[in-house]
């Protein structure tokens, strides 16, 4: 079980369906991959009949489609159930809404993506998946070895005002998770709109044994921290989420702080994803949630070192399902992982279209620019780079002092180097570099129309 795990006495209801889940999830995490995908399938099988039924938005899509919602499922089948893009489901409307959702399934309620791709949606779920959700987080919790009976800390986005410094805000557990089951340690919140300064502080005053934040805000503490000389001596490990892990921030935690990191997977549309396997880096699909396909320019499935587009369909919601979502992410797909788990490897995940840069003869790739080589080239705390057209690029930076222009000639070079020659390079300095409304940080961006 959970490092440190304290028992109460009696757990309650939602505790016992918790401890229910998680025991079935022990035991499916180790079937072949084949059977695991033949009860995927006879799982959605419920989900594409439904939606049939009670869902007009898909009544009159599978219709159009000319999908039977009562045949069986399976490979050959699945490729015929038509994909749902960001922008059909803005289109839908409360069309995409079932009409009605089982009663076992319990209350619904929304919530709303942060709107970092500027297409903003508004979701609706149930209980059940709520209850998915936080299952899922004690996985990640039991594969990771965390002890909850320590200090947790969050530094992450909040409603306005919540988690303010120099205080934040502390909770007797860990969340609604592991509260429902054990008696955990304490855990501590502070803000993403707090300065990388105030939050060094504030963790050094809570000396928290885990951290979970962004991967960009954890490498300007690692920067800071490393300027500084700072230590947090009792963190055991950090957790990241929400943007793209680069080895690089990997790299200077376990240098500067001396612990790893541990990576998640997730969205506000179908919850988690994928988590990081506890005895490597890459990533397991959490099959149990979601049937999640990496695909091709030709829609067709890719192979063990390929990249692709992820689609995605939500396996317990049927308040609103999301059926075949393209949700705008690509990901690279692994070889079988020999930790024994079947569950699908991503080796690496790469972030949304708008995170392609495009050279001037038109091919596209995934730049990777490196932070520690930008802090070798110039004392740069935060930075962007933005593709404006097809051969301008703006560095937008926020220095800890005014460049040179030999400094400024040196991040030409290492821009050069990863995306070659043909592109004016231009700079503009800042106080800051805002992140998302949802808080989310992209080192790089296109502007271009996709």
């Amino acid at each position: 079980m959970i490092e440190g795990a304290v028992w109460p006495a009696v757990p309650s209801p939602r505790g016992a369906m918790l401890l229910a889940l998680l025991y079935q999830l022990e035991e499916s995490q180790w079937l072949p991959p084949d059977l695991v995908r033949q009860l995927q399938f006879a799982q959605l099988r419920g989900v594409i009949a439904y939606a049939a039924t009670h869902s007009p938005y898909y009544k009159k899509r599978f219709a159009e489609a000319g999908l039977d919602p009562a045949a069986p499922l399976n490979d050959e089948s699945w490729r015929r159930v038509p994909f749902l893009s960001r922008r059909d489901l803005q289109e839908a409307g409360d069309s995409i809404l079932s009409e009605a959702v089982p009663k076992a399934h319990g209350k619904t309620h929304e919530l709303s993506t942060s709107g970092s791709t500027g297409m903003p949606v508004t979701i609706r779920g149930s209980e059940l998946t709520q209850l998915f959700w936080l299952t899922f987080t004690l996985r990640d919790q039991l594969w990771q070895g965390f002890d909850i009976t320590k200090t947790l800390a969050a530094i992450r986005h909040a409603g306005k005002g919540a988690g303010a410094y120099p205080d934040g805000l502390t909770n007797k557990g860990w969340g609604a998770a592991s509260d429902a089951i054990f008696v955990t340690g304490p855990s501590c919140f502070l803000s993403i709109a707090t300065t990388v300064e105030q939050q060094i502080e504030w963790l050094q005053r809570k000396d928290p044994d885990y951290l979970l934040t962004y991967p960009s805000n954890l490498m300007a503490l690692l920067t800071h921290s490393k300027a500084k000389n700072i230590r947090l001596p009792k963190l055991r490990c950090v957790e990241t989420l929400s943007e793209i892990l680069h080895p690089e921030v990997r790299e200077a935690c376990r240098e500067v702080w001396g612990v790893k990191i541990v990576d998640m997977y997730s969205s506000q549309e179908v919850g988690y994803m994928a988590l990081q396997c506890p005895k490597h880096e890459h990533y397991h699909v959490q099959s149990e949630n979601v049937l999640l396909e990496i695909l091709d320019e030709n829609d067709r499935p890719c192979g063990p070192g390929e990249t692709g587009r992820i689609v995605v369909t939500a396996i317990h919601n049927y308040a609103m399902p999301l059926i075949r979502y393209a949700i705008g992410d690509f990901a690279v797909v692994g070889e079988p992982c020999d930790c024994g788990r079947g569950l699908p490897v991503i080796t690496r995940i790469l972030g949304r279209v708008r995170n392609m840069l495009t050279l001037p003869s038109g091919a596209k790739l995934w730049p990777y620019f490196g932070g520690d080589q930008f802090a070798k080239a110039a004392p740069v705390r935060q930075y962007q780079i933005v593709q404006k057209t097809l051969t301008d690029l703006e560095v937008r930076m926020v220095p800890l002092r005014p460049l040179t222009a030999a400094e400024e000639d040196k991040i030409r070079a290492v821009i050069a180097e990863q995306v070659g020659p043909g592109f004016k390079v231009a700079f503009s300095y800042h106080e800051e570099i805002a992140r998302s409304k949802g808080g989310k940080f992209e080192d790089f961006r296109s502007e271009l129309a996709s």
